[in-house]
């Protein structure tokens, strides 16, 4: 198992761990005399600056966040009496489509956009050179419509991108959120009026970085996005780091030690018919590393062995076959664990970086973790985990979810988003880790994949999974993104 003081785990957490709090700890990071002449030469004044923290509403995460606001604000203050707007996401209003940004916009707009010059948004882990940044900003015209950050393309089209620029997916580019992204505050006011004057068009939400950058790129009308060398996911470390404005911790999450594996029970959800296909791939590579572990299928399979449920296989949304699963978690027939992980039989999974991952959570609260999708968000809609690249509920997120008299409307509803609207009209929270994907790992692009150790993908359209699991999940490989992404011909649903 790989613990939590492995230099394996530098920039393992992506959004879920991992921050350096230390403003100007090194001689990178320290505001000096010459800083405050490029300050001054250059006329930024920081409180033109709104710095957008894309915190989430969790004990760890919003820890988190705090931490990385006070590290900017002190950063600021050695610089200037006079300190930016930092805000933290999550806080600035109980509008659930917030963290898709799009929603946000009239709110920045509004209160930020007669006095502010941009707008830099930031994730929990983004390690910030005040000095830097302002540096870079200064370079731009700030009265021009400004779209800045680290650009990201696809190989080849991609189903989380609905086959985007299918004859040449890779002249779109779209912003690396790890990086810090940035807004010139001419363009907020003009996409603000968009948001409120013409419904926004798409009712899923599932890779925001890419939607963000389609609704500004508006079918060529508006800006794209400028790459900014200086917008970095290097390890804060690293020696190719000198110019970058921002940074990736290479701290280890300070999260204590990983969960047992006593304390996470597994929920597989397979049928007869790939019994013989995918359940033996799950054998093969991760079953191993489980201590509870049940497969439910429509049809009793002592071989395996699999549990019939007595629902009814359906082809497609798996409702009642999951509603089954947690009312037996809470029963007196498996094992009284912490944590609950459903995945279906063509997941694959690392359960021992789940489980540290699973340290910096309180099994005590509500948790409901994975990877978020939107439904309807700028319509007062809803988040949900994703099911194919795991959902991870904590045993009071499941004992709440049941107790509110939450059902499927039919057995074959789509599990993730009737939890979804359980969830948000309980009021709990959905949090999100980039780390679990619902597709496979060539439907993501090769650099956003270079900074994480992933914990999830799913499917096996097209490859060969085991070979998927050893390159990517394997706990003795380090699963970061390389040359030779497999380039097979794509799969229909």
């Amino acid at each position: 198992m790989i613990r939590c003081v492995s230099a394996v785990w530098s920039t393992v957490f992506g959004s879920c761990v991992h921050i350096n709090f230390s403003a100007g700890g090194s001689g990178k990071g320290s505001q000096s005399q010459d800083d405050m002449h490029v300050i001054h030469n250059n006329q930024l004044d920081l409180r033109e600056i709104v710095f957008v923290i894309q915190s989430q509403s969790n004990s760890f995460h919003e820890r988190q966040a705090e931490r990385r606001k006070a590290d900017l604000l002190k950063q600021a203050h050695s610089l200037t009496e006079k300190p930016p707007v930092v805000l933290l996401l999550h806080s600035l209003s109980d509008n659930e489509g917030d963290w898709s940004i799009l929603p946000l916009l009239p709110y920045l707009s509004q209160s930020f956009g007669k006095n502010s010059s941009w707008i830099v948004f930031l994730e929990e882990e983004t390690n910030v050179r005040m000095n830097k940044l302002i540096e870079v900003l200064a370079k731009f015209d700030q009265k021009n419509e400004w779209f800045l950050g680290k650009p990201l393309h696809d190989e080849e089209s991609t189903i989380i991108h609905h086959y985007a620029f299918a004859e040449n997916p890779s002249v779109f580019k779209y912003p690396d959120f790890a990086a810090a992204w940035v807004l010139s505050t001419p363009l907020v006011v003009r996409l603000a009026h968009k948001v409120r004057s013409e419904p926004l068009k798409s009712d899923f939400t599932i890779d925001l970085k890419h939607e963000v950058a389609l609704y500004i790129w508006d079918n060529g009308n508006g800006p794209h996005l400028t790459a900014v060398p200086e917008l970095c996911t290097e390890p804060e470390d690293s020696a190719q780091t000198d110019h970058c404005a921002t940074t990736l911790s290479t701290e280890p999450p300070l999260c204590g030690e990983p969960v047992n594996k006593e304390d996470i029970f597994v929920a597989v959800k397979t049928c007869k018919k790939f019994h013989s296909e995918r359940v033996p791939v799950i054998k093969k590579t991760w079953e191993k590393d489980a201590f509870f572990l049940e497969y439910y299928s429509d049809h009793a399979d002592p071989s395996i062995p699999t549990i019939n449920l007595g629902i009814p296989n359906t082809e497609r949304g798996h409702c009642g076959k999951t509603f089954a699963i947690l009312e037996r978690f809470l029963s007196s027939s498996v094992p009284n664990t912490k944590w609950l992980l459903v995945v279906d039989d063509d997941t694959l999974i690392s359960l021992s970086r789940l489980h540290d991952l699973l340290s910096c959570y309180n099994p005590s609260e509500p948790v409901c973790l994975g990877e978020r999708y939107g439904y309807g968000l700028s319509q007062g809609g809803y988040s949900y985990i994703t099911g194919g690249g795991g959902m991870v509920f904590s045993r009071e997120a499941v004992v709440r979810l049941l107790n509110s008299g939450c059902k499927c409307y039919s057995n074959d509803a789509p599990d993730d988003m009737v939890l979804g609207m359980c969830l948000n009209a309980l009021g709990l929270p959905v949090t999100h880790c980039p780390l679990f994907h619902q597709a496979r790992p060539e439907d993501y692009a090769r650099d956003f994949l270079a900074h994480q150790v992933p914990i999830s993908f799913h499917k096996h359209w097209n490859i060969d999974p085991i070979a998927v699991f050893n390159k990517w999940l394997k706990d003795d490989l380090r699963a970061k993104a390389s040359d030779g992404l497999n380039k097979s011909a794509k799969t229909e649903l």
